[in-house]
């Protein structure tokens, strides 16, 4: 396959060297090619305020012309029109909340959780709010969202879509998520049916629309993010329901920020990794990396490639709990 090159950023030599070792030669060459193109534009209905069909005669009737990937998720729209700088979101049905601008694969996450109404449901690190403004239209504007965020500046982007969408069952607060987790747990009897912890990461897989991460990545970062990822996921574990379920997510692809993440609340708390099914291609879980090797359950967890779908690349795990009881 072959791509435009837009930007003349290089990726590292460890960089290279780590993705190779990764996904093979050929698949790393594909992915750093396809690396410095623009993703499709791709929006979700926002099925609070308009149906997926009423949007789609709105957008196609002003000279847009709107293509829906996936069967089962009318919601998800890809605009193949070409676009002029600003248009997608200047247009008066993004103004108004019919749309919210999302790659297809930030939608993932929420698509595989399934968040019913009525039910209570954390997103523990939620700015911008693609994912948060998800589930209350997945909840259909009933139960509890609490959506935290550390961020102050980043929460009045959050509190700004949150408006925009009409969500009306999201509590949104402003704590660390670790100490937000412990402060639930000893202060309240509060236990949610559904987590998302889409975690602060790298970010190699937004190198499409992030060029910069070619600049900033390095190891150590790698390996600080890492442990900052653990103690999220372990403190969100201890919130959630037995038999409730639990996203962990990341939009990079290094496996100390994802497989071994899982494979840690593996090893620490009674939980299984369930299968999970989407409608792109998908790739499972590593069980080793470099001198690591992981529980065979991560195999269940999915990777997602840019040069498989022509998206940005993601990882997430779809975690369940089975007791209280803590290894």
């Amino acid at each position: 396959m072959k791509y435009k090159q837009k930007i003349k950023l290089k990726p590292k030599p460890e960089f290279i060297k780590r993705m190779k070792a990764l996904i093979g030669d050929k698949d790393a060459e594909e992915f750093f090619e396809i690396s410095y193109t623009t993703t499709p534009n791709s929006i979700r209905c926002n099925t609070l305020k308009i149906s997926p069909s009423e949007l789609k005669k709105r957008l196609e009737d002003n000279g847009w012309k709107i293509k829906q990937p996936f069967e089962d998720f009318p919601e998800i729209m890809i605009v193949q029109s070409k676009l002029q700088p600003g248009e997608l979101g200047n247009k008066k049905e993004h103004l108004l909340g019919y749309y919210y601008v999302q790659e297809i694969s930030s939608m993932l996450p929420l698509l595989t959780l399934q968040p019913k109404p009525q039910e209570i449901f954390l997103d523990l690190c939620s700015a911008p709010g693609s994912k948060t403004t998800q589930a209350a239209a997945m909840m259909e504007n009933t139960g509890t969202i609490i959506a935290n965020e550390v961020s102050l500046g980043r929460i009045r982007i959050l509190n700004s879509n949150l408006e925009k969408c009409g969500v009306m069952n999201t509590i949104v607060l402003k704590k660390d998520g670790v100490q937000l987790c412990e402060k639930l747990l000893q202060k309240t009897n509060l236990k949610f049916d559904k987590i998302l912890v889409d975690a602060p990461c790298s970010g190699e897989g937004t190198l499409r629309k992030s060029p910069k991460t070619f600049v900033m990545w390095n190891v150590k970062m790698i390996e600080k993010l890492s442990r900052i990822q653990k103690k999220l996921a372990a403190s969100a574990i201890k919130l959630l329901k037995v038999g409730g379920e639990m996203i962990y997510s990341t939009c990079t692809l290094s496996p100390e920020e994802n497989e071994e993440v899982v494979d840690f609340l593996l090893r620490k708390f009674d939980v299984e990794i369930q299968s999970i099914k989407l409608p792109l291609k998908t790739r499972c879980g590593v069980c080793e990396f470099e001198s690591k090797q992981y529980d065979k359950e991560v195999e269940k967890a999915c990777r997602l490639y840019p040069q498989d779908n022509n998206t940005d690349g993601f990882f997430l795990a779809k975690i369940k709990k089975l007791s209280e009881e803590e290894k």
